[in-house]
Parts: structure tokens; C-alpha cells; sequence
């Protein structure tokens, strides 16, 4: 058996193929960056879930409303944030894969909005309370 008659080799297909099917495989410390900061945003968004539940079930000197409040924000964040973690990545990638600048992040404005939106609500219920 020649090196003619050898199997042309398998490709691996990645998931998602709409990130990793255009331009060129970009060094992987970069990559793996990318990924590092995926990972943090899903440990944010555990963070955001256990305050919002933690908030319900410590049942903490605030206004039983508010609170409430509160907890329906920092549960929704913590929802919300790998959904844009993942949109985040794949720009990221995609942008690297395709030699361009990397895109600006988009969900820091919303993160940190609802982040003192929750603490107004806490801080209110408190004095309230």
C-alpha cells in the first residue's frame, strides 16, 4: 500500500460550525483566551442565580416586595449572562478567525444597569423595612 492509496485524513467538525467554518485557525492562547472569559462569565451568572435565590430564601430584613423585585433581577441576569457569554464568544472568535478587530462588548451596559437597579431595590427595602 503506497502513500497514494493511504485515507485522506478525517476532518473534525467543530461545533458551531458557523464560528469555526470561516478563516483561519487563529493561535490557539488567543482562542483559549476567549474561552477563559466564557467560563467567567458563566461563573458570574452562577454568582447572579445563588444572590437572587439567597435573596428569596435568607429571608433578609427588606421589604418582602422589593426584595422580590431584587431577586426576579438578579435571577434574570444570571439567566441572561451566558446567553450573551456564548454571543460573545463566537464574535470573539469569529473576529479573531478572520484576522479584524476584536468586536466591543455588548453586555456590560445591561449587567451593570441591572446590577444597581437590584442594589437600589435592596438599599430602598431596607430602609423601609
Amino acid at each position: 500500500m503506497g502513500a497514494m492509496d493511504a485515507p485522506a485524513p478525517r476532518t473534525r467538525r467543530r461545533f458551531p460550525a458557523r464560528v469555526y467554518a470561516t478563516g483561519s485557525e487563529p493561535d490557539a492562547r488567543f482562542s483559549l483566551a476567549n474561552e477563559r472569559t466564557f467560563l467567567a462569565w458563566a461563573r458570574t451568572a452562577l454568582a447572579l442565580l445563588a444572590a437572587g435565590v439567597a435573596l428569596e430564601a435568607l429571608d433578609p430584613p427588606v421589604e418582602p416586595g422589593l426584595r422580590m423585585a431584587a431577586a426576579v433581577v438578579l435571577v434574570a441576569l444570571g439567566v441572561l449572562a451566558p446567553v450573551l457569554a456564548w454571543v460573545g464568544w463566537a464574535r470573539a472568535e469569529r473576529a479573531m478567525r478572520r484576522s479584524e478587530p476584536l468586536p466591543a462588548p455588548s453586555a456590560f451596559g445591561l449587567l451593570v444597569v441591572g446590577l444597581v437597579a437590584a442594589g437600589v431595590l435592596v438599599l430602598v427595602g431596607l430602609v423601609r423595612a
